[in-house]
């Protein structure tokens, strides 16, 4: 039998992203894992939202949860100096470098868990990934290419934010979905049961305009 493919999209600018990261080994008994970057700035540019850090009470909430969840689970994490962060030169190297879940893990550690600033401390991230060419790499046009169009195609698939898993054409947003993957992962019709056609029935009431 075939494994079955699970896309896992991210941008390191994300705590939620780290924190479901840490997370991802579990599912490697039902799934195999395609890693794309995407940049979540240009999600919130094509739905017209913005991000968590815009509102100054949810941005505050945000990191409070993530330090919450953290703790919760054991991981450690430490606030960058400063959020957000432009994370286009990050994202850019760890194409450069083929989306290497080794790149991925010490990118977010760097960010995450040593609270370091991946943009004003690029040339240190470069060190710690062992990477001598990163200014020429990631003015690569082809790697630009492949973070926008990943993006592109991301939010032409739905996704408006990061984390997002994508199983089998269907969606799950958030650090949170992980033990809902794996539930999906085991139950492919899982999503046909009446309750969930009940909910994907319901009809959109006020619409603020």
């Amino acid at each position: 039998m075939s494994r079955v493919k699970l896309r896992w999209y991210f941008d390191v600018i994300s705590p939620y992203a780290y924190l479901c990261f840490k997370r991802l080994p579990e599912l490697a008994d039902q799934a195999d894992i395609e890693y794309v970057p995407v940049l979540f700035a240009g999600l919130l540019k094509n739905w017209e939202m913005k991000g968590p850090a815009e509102l100054p009470a949810k941005r505050i909430h945000t990191y409070r949860h993530s330090v919450w969840v953290a703790r919760q689970r054991g991981i450690k994490f430490v606030m960058p100096p400063r959020h957000p962060f432009n994370p286009l030169s990050a994202l850019r190297l760890i194409i450069a470098r083929g989306v290497q879940p080794a790149d991925i893990a010490r990118t977010f550690d760097f960010i995450w868990a040593e609270g370091r600033d991946p943009e004003h401390e690029f040339e240190a991230l470069a060190a710690a990934l062992g990477e001598v060419e990163a200014p020429a790499r990631i003015a690569e046009p082809a790697v630009k290419a492949v973070l926008a169009d990943n993006t592109a195609e991301a939010a032409a698939r739905g996704l408006w934010g990061v984390p997002t898993f994508e199983v089998r054409g269907e969606l799950f947003w958030g650090e949170d979905t992980v033990d809902w993957v794996r539930a999906f992962l085991a139950e492919p019709t899982l999503l046909e049961a009446p309750d969930f056609r009940r909910a994907d029935a319901t009809q959109q009431g006020i619409v603020r305009r």
